[in-house]
């Protein structure tokens, strides 16, 4: 499989779990209706770990630009490489959004809250303060990828390794995830934004526009300076 497609699938999956557990939480008249904030956290998780797997032997999965450009400024990663995986992962997660709008196709009209159907596709403040949910993306995506470097140098039993950036990921979204949703991937968030603002939702509102750059430049900086910090400890 080319590398650029595996980044487009694995980023997929990534949404076809991650917002679709939302939907599912979310959404009025789904069986999952008001599983709570663990329950997304953990198949957040498990999408991750699922799309590792799936793309990790081909592509090194990035599934994540934060990720693409923070190894690229740390020399771990080629740069003429970099513009092809980014739209890749962007094209994915639009995709993965367009999938999760036509499988809760009447779930939409039965929802009444414009901001509950932004959510399926994209993040949101829990309380909204600029600079506090930048530093907040920031923060949690330098520390998905320190953590990431970290994991890198040590031995695991042959195919764990994918479960445990799962494990991270649950951590992350249960410990730092609760003030802005935790993006820390800007395609995880842009991507199905856009899909948010052409798909033709019910009753869909507005797409927050005035907000979105904060999950697209918190993570990349974030993760540029967990790539930093790594290289200067390590």
């Amino acid at each position: 499989m080319n590398i650029y497609l595996a980044e487009f699938l694995g980023t997929l999956l990534i949404i076809l779990f991650g917002g679709g557990v939302v939907a599912g939480t979310v959404l009025k008249g789904t069986k999952s209706e008001n599983a709570g904030w663990l329950t997304v956290c953990v198949a957040w998780g498990l999408g991750v770990t699922l799309a590792i797997y799936a793309t990790g032997n081909i592509s090194g999965a990035h599934l994540n630009p934060a990720i693409t450009l923070a190894f690229a400024v740390s020399g771990n990663f080629e740069w003429n490489l970099v513009p092809g995986y980014c739209l890749a992962q962007f094209a994915g997660a639009f995709t993965g959004a367009v999938l999760i709008f036509l499988y809760y196709g009447p779930h939409w009209k039965n929802t009444p809250d414009a901001s509950v159907k932004l959510a399926v596709f994209s993040t949101g403040p829990a309380i909204r303060h600029t600079w506090s949910n930048f530093f907040n993306e920031a923060l949690a995506t330098a520390i998905l990828v320190f953590a990431i470097l970290f994991l890198g140098v040590n031995e695991f039993t042959q195919g764990l390794k994918p479960l445990v950036v799962g494990l991270l990921i649950i951590a992350i979204g249960l410990s730092l995830g609760g003030t802005t949703g935790f993006a820390i991937n800007p395609a995880r968030d842009l991507g199905p934004r856009i899909a948010h603002a052409l798909l033709p939702i019910a009753g869909k509102g507005s797409s927050d526009w005035s907000y979105a750059w904060i999950p697209v430049v918190g993570p990349i900086i974030g993760g540029i300076v967990g790539a930093i910090l790594y290289g200067v400890m390590f």
